[in-house]
């Protein structure tokens, strides 16, 4: 059996300042960044998702951003299949791959090398299930998530009612193989680990400040032309696979003329503090992320040192 691979990732919610600490963590410890965001792969949607600019990335080469068409879907276990092929390219340069983002499942997936379950699409299911879901209306979240605690509840316990991609895909992997999710995760575990990872988490212990970081975002997308990407967006697709995106979905109201661009604004900051709660909570069940507390630190660079040093010290690296 091979040696394990030794990974670093960064994770935390969104607007934490994540980003920029991989791209500082890969000029420390030589190191390029693979993205672990659901919404970043999707091309065109640059601006609500906060893809990192060529400025942000300073150089660091970035992974799986940007490279899937909006029409089309993408699962967690296509990214794990991309992710892995990418890690072992970086470590064959030499390099340290730094994973770095917000969707906590493809970070647990892909660092304890789960497998997935070689279920064929099944579109009429698939279709039968999002129509259900939508005779609901509203209260389409809570009736499917309920539905899916009935079978699964160990898959339930970790979805939000609004996660509408992963609660109908549970309900569809166990409606076809008779196996719970949670059961096929708990199978691919038998597979010996892949990597040596360290996970650092980026968190803020005055959550009103990461709040107020998440209002700037908003500000700055606005600013930098997120009206306009929105309005594209929907022009140009059915939304309805990347419709997940924050940032679009919550202005369309203000597009089709329904309400002003106050009122959509507000819910967008609303909905993004709601996104970072979600993600919060699911990286915090983890006991293998080290905390790091930005506004424990006085400036940025001692705060990047602090996290090089834990990398450091859990994949045993040298100076």
């Amino acid at each position: 059996m091979s040696e394990p691979v030794n990974v670093a990732a960064v994770v935390g919610a969104t607007a934490s300042g994540k980003t920029a600490l991989a791209v500082a963590l890969a000029q420390r410890l030589d190191g390029e960044v693979i993205s672990a965001d659901s919404m970043q792969i999707y091309q065109g949607l640059s601006i609500s998702t906060a893809k990192p600019t060529p400025e942000e990335q300073q150089g660091i080469p970035h992974h799986l951003i940007d490279f899937v068409p909006l029409q089309e879907t993408f699962s967690v276990a296509h990214y794990c299949e991309l992710a892995h092929q990418v890690i072992a390219d970086v470590t064959a340069r030499g390099r340290l791959p730094i994973v770095c983002g917000g969707t906590g499942l493809y970070v647990d997936s892909l660092l304890n090398n789960l497998l997935f379950p070689d279920i064929p699409d099944n579109q009429a299911l698939r279709d039968a299930l999002a129509a259900e879901w939508e005779q609901y209306g509203e209260r389409g979240g809570e009736v499917m998530l309920a539905r899916l605690t009935a079978v699964d509840p160990e898959t339930a316990s970790r979805l939000h009612p609004a996660d509408r991609k992963r609660i109908l895909r549970a309900l569809e992997v166990f409606t076809l193989t008779g196996v719970t999710l949670s059961e096929w995760n708990r199978r691919s575990r038998s597979e010996p680990d892949r990597y040596r990872s360290v996970i650092v988490g980026l968190g803020w212990r005055d959550r009103q400040t990461l709040y107020a970081r998440i209002d700037r975002r908003v500000d700055d997308m606005l600013a930098a032309g997120l009206i306009d990407e929105a309005r594209r967006f929907y022009a140009e697709t059915n939304g309805k696979t990347a419709v997940q995106a924050i940032g679009c979905k919550e202005l369309l109201p203000f597009l089709r003329g329904e309400e002003p661009l106050e009122t959509a604004v507000e819910r967008l900051k609303r909905e993004t503090r709601r996104l970072a709660k979600r993600q919060l909570t699911w990286f915090r069940r983890n006991d293998k992320i080290e905390w790091i507390y930005a506004d424990d630190y006085g400036s940025f660079d001692v705060l990047a040192a602090r996290a090089e040093e834990m990398i450091r010290r859990s994949l045993a690296l040298t100076e």
